[in-house]
């Protein structure tokens, strides 16, 4: 990486006294494992909008007269902060832009930061589809920033794909800083074509022809669109079958290296993936091991074998 990598993080989860009650939400995963590989940019969008510590809590309420977009109003004395919050929102997300930023990690249920699921109140049952006002705003204004709730993040999958997406996101933003002309793009989406596969078989052959036909668009058209379909990609969640997959596609490339035992243990491995007893650690590590052996360049080159750090273990989950 050129550049560190900078996520966006509500700030209770790194301990500061911020939240309404003036408490925090200390999440040690964030600070002591996350901490090591990336660089906060704390946002409390509640204090930093001028409301005091403590506060009176709030709450998301329905707005008949514009459904899809609640009102922020205080639990007790009724007070509508809606205005207040989104001002302050269009503000925060155009001073944001200076932070090349590279992922995000919003508080679960606030009415301000809640990225799924946050209670809208109305009349009987509230609904459990609402957004809070900050990070709608966030997602709207950044659409390609990878996202995440902090409660999320102890999902092994959930959290894999999410930290995966930022490093990938940093590699992009490297490209696009080292003004890249169609053969970088080229050597980029080489290095991340099994990772592609891995999320999206489909998407990995749009994306194949995008490139393959790059040429006969402009190069900033042909970035754009690159880099819509590569994240979009990367959203979605890298199954045991279609990692499978990949890691057959990958056994492939050692047909007339690979000796019968050789063979037979990582078609045993890779199985024993596909029935979940083992990690996707397993295979991969195996493979890896391969590749220097037998001195397989297009792989050692390969993103998927190595998309972030081994020490936050984020493939060891089965």
């Amino acid at each position: 990486m050129s550049a560190s990598i900078k996520i966006g993080v509500s700030s209770c989860l790194l301990g500061e006294k911020v939240r309404y009650d003036g408490g925090h939400k200390l999440d040690h995963y964030v600070t002591d494992t996350l901490g090591r590989f990336f660089t906060f940019v704390p946002v409390c969008p509640e204090v930093e909008c001028g409301m005091p510590v403590p506060r009176e809590s709030m709450r998301l309420e329905e707005n008949p007269a514009d459904p899809g977009h609640p009102r922020l109003v205080t639990n007790k004395t009724r007070i509508d902060k809606t205005a207040q919050m989104l001002s302050f929102c269009e503000k925060k997300v155009r001073e944001l832009e200076g932070e090349d930023l590279c992922g995000f990690i919003f508080k679960k249920n606030s009415p301000s930061s809640g990225l799924h699921r946050v209670k809208v109140y109305r009349e009987g049952m509230p609904s459990l589809a609402g957004r809070g006002l900050f990070a709608a705003a966030v997602a709207g204004h950044f659409p390609l920033l990878p996202v995440e709730e902090e409660g999320r993040l102890n999902d092994p999958e959930l959290r894999e794909n999410f930290i995966e997406r930022v490093f990938a996101y940093r590699r992009w933003k490297d490209l696009l800083a080292a003004n890249p002309d169609l053969g970088s793009l080229v050597e980029f989406h080489t290095r991340h074509k099994l990772l592609i596969m891995a999320h999206s078989v489909t998407l990995y052959r749009e994306i194949g022809a995008l490139v393959a036909h790059g040429r006969e668009v402009s190069l900033s058209e042909l970035l754009d669109r690159y880099q819509e379909l590569f994240m979009k990609a990367l959203e979605l969640q890298a199954t045991v079958k279609k990692n499978t997959n990949v890691l057959q596609h990958i056994m492939g490339y050692f047909k007339r290296e690979l000796t019968p035992a050789e063979k037979e243990e990582l078609l045993g491995v890779i199985e024993q993936y596909r029935q979940r007893l083992v990690p996707l650690v397993v295979p991969v590590t195996l493979l890896k091991h391969y590749v220097m052996k037998y001195r397989q360049e297009y792989l050692q080159n390969q993103w998927y074998l190595s998309p972030h750090p081994t020490e936050l273990m984020l493939r060891n989950h089965a």
